[in-house]
């Protein structure tokens, strides 16, 4: 059985990438076989060039599509070959990084007549990123040169300047012409002072890691810094929930942190608090529990990783991951002696977490406070956690940026599950705009435990009111990133409680809710 190598072809628009791969593959339906007069000192093979004989060969395509397309697979009498097609297009951080996740290899196409460009050394730097070590820079259009030497040793020259940089563990140059077919698969004979293999001869021998027989993860955490490509339509901001793959298991997880974001035209670190969509980053990555991998640059197949949406299930980010970090081994949980239960019986109720969601101006807080204040005269524990408040005191620092309210929600739900723990019933009051961060807050508590609330008003009942003068200042564009203007409220799908407030005053409200409370679960019963 012959051994595989997955490689990635890159290219520039108009540099003949098409054309190659085809030609690549209509020469690979023949066997490769040294011929018997290829013998002794004074043979191509002697000199470092390769002339094959000709014999025929399978060719056929493989019928699991990626992101952007179907990869090809071919095979010759030693080895088969899977490429990957990248196509230069406005997706092209994104293809490239795609296929650079199983590749061993990158094929880099250059126009002889244009050289190295500024996506070669994107496309360069994207596959040292996400562990390609072995480089063939394909060197197009020798034919358009006239074969002149000069012009391939001086993009030799320059681009092996640039690439000492990133670490390749090997890098070959190969002169050759798509369109004539000249070096492809055999020796060309217009460039007799090019004393190397052709394409498809490097191809052929080149030894590479192979990463498929590599064993099982090795290293388990449930924190480690990563190389992150986000494919997502909507911009990936540090705190938000999303399932985490890795290898064969699926857990919840966020990107805790966003180290930096890379330039690739310029090789930069830049800082970012967001990625947008075909943005790469260097994050860290939080997990609810450990799962098992390897460092990628052990083994890629098992150090890589993707995002899942929770909602839409549909993937947003893929990445590989670099190193556990090493506080996530220092930290354990600490048993203590009086838990949950045992602090809620001494209260004699049941802890909740009653979060109430809904537009600025739709009377949240008052209808939180009224409620608090019913619950507090039948005897009960509580603590009521208002936006506005919290904001004076433990997250003074934050913004209103998308980021700074996810960072923003995660606070407080992590504030309201260890107020129940500690046995109270807890009411949060907060717009809480994003689903996602409604349902990480969800998350952290058990089975019903978790009670939200939509406060149900129209978002011109609310400007009606705009007790805050809120409204008028975004309308006037004196307030950015204000919810229900310029920035989105995504309503709760299925929420326990759909509380409407029009026609009816805060304390028909807060009635209407108490109610509501006793039909789920009567919050003052003993735990």
């Amino acid at each position: 059985m012959p051994d595989l190598l997955r490689f990635i072809t890159c290219g520039n628009t108009g540099d003949g990438k098409s054309t190659l791969i085809d030609r690549v593959v209509i020469e690979a339906k023949q066997i490769f076989e040294p011929r018997p007069s290829a013998v002794g000192n004074n043979s191509p093979q002697a000199e470092g060039r390769f002339d094959f004989g000709v014999l025929p060969c399978r060719l056929q395509r493989v019928q699991e599509t990626s992101i952007d397309g179907v990869d090809r697979v071919f095979s010759t009498v030693s080895r088969r070959f899977v490429t990957a097609d990248t196509p230069a297009d406005d997706q092209e951080t994104r293809s490239t990084t795609i296929g650079a996740f199983n590749a061993e290899l990158g094929v880099i196409l250059v126009d002889a007549c244009k050289g190295v460009l500024v996506q070669t050394r994107r496309q360069s730097r994207i596959l040292a990123l996400f562990g390609v070590n072995h480089i063939v820079l394909a060197v197009n259009k020798m034919d358009m040169v006239g074969w002149d030497r000069s012009r391939i040793e001086a993009i030799s020259t320059e681009y092996r300047a640039f690439a000492d940089g990133l670490g390749f563990s090997s890098v070959a140059v190969i002169p050759l012409s798509a369109l004539t077919g000249a070096n492809v698969a055999t020796h060309a004979g217009e460039m007799p002072w090019y004393g190397g293999p052709s394409l498809l001869g490097y191809l052929d021998t080149v030894r590479v890691r192979d990463i498929s027989s590599l064993g099982e993860p090795v290293q388990s955490s449930d924190q480690f810094e990563a190389r992150l490509l986000w494919i997502g339509e909507h911009p990936m901001v540090a705190g938000r929930r999303y399932i985490v793959k890795i290898h064969t298991q699926e857990v919840s997880g966020s990107v805790s942190a966003i180290r930096y974001r890379l330039d690739f035209d310029t090789g930069s670190h830049l800082a970012a608090r967001r990625l947008c969509s075909d943005e790469i980053g260097v994050v860290n990555v939080s997990l609810d529990h450990p799962g098992p991998f390897t460092p990628h640059a052990e083994n890629p197949r098992l150090g890589a990783f993707v995002l899942i949406d929770n909602a839409t299930h549909q993937t947003v980010g893929a990445g590989m991951i670099d190193f556990a970090l090493r506080r996530a081994a220092n930290l354990h949980w600490q048993q203590l002696s009086v838990d949950k239960e045992a602090r809620s019986l001494l209260k004699h109720q049941t802890p909740r977490c009653i979060w109430l969601t809904g537009l600025s101006g739709s009377g949240k807080s008052t209808i939180a406070n009224l409620l608090e204040k019913q619950l507090h005269g039948e005897g009960l524990h509580t603590c009521l956690l208002d936006g506005d408040n919290v904001r004076h005191g433990l997250n003074r620092d934050l913004g209103f940026t998308e980021a700074d309210r996810v960072e923003n929600l995660r606070r407080i739900a992590e504030v309201a599950k260890l107020m129940v723990e500690a046995g109270l019933i807890v009411i949060v009051s907060f717009i809480s705009p994003f689903r996602a961060e409604r349902g990480f807050a969800r998350s952290l508590f058990a089975e019903g435990e978790f009670i939200e609330v939509y406060i149900d008003t129209p978002l011109e009942e609310c400007e009606r009111r705009d007790p805050k003068g809120l409204y008028a200042k975004a309308r006037a564009g004196r307030l950015a990133n204000f919810t229900g203007i310029d920035s989105p409220y995504e309503h709760p799908e299925n929420p326990e409680v759909g509380l409407k407030t029009t026609g009816r005053s805060p304390v028909e409200c807060a009635e209407a809710l108490r109610a509501a409370l006793r039909r789920i679960r009567e919050p003052g019963t003993a735990a």
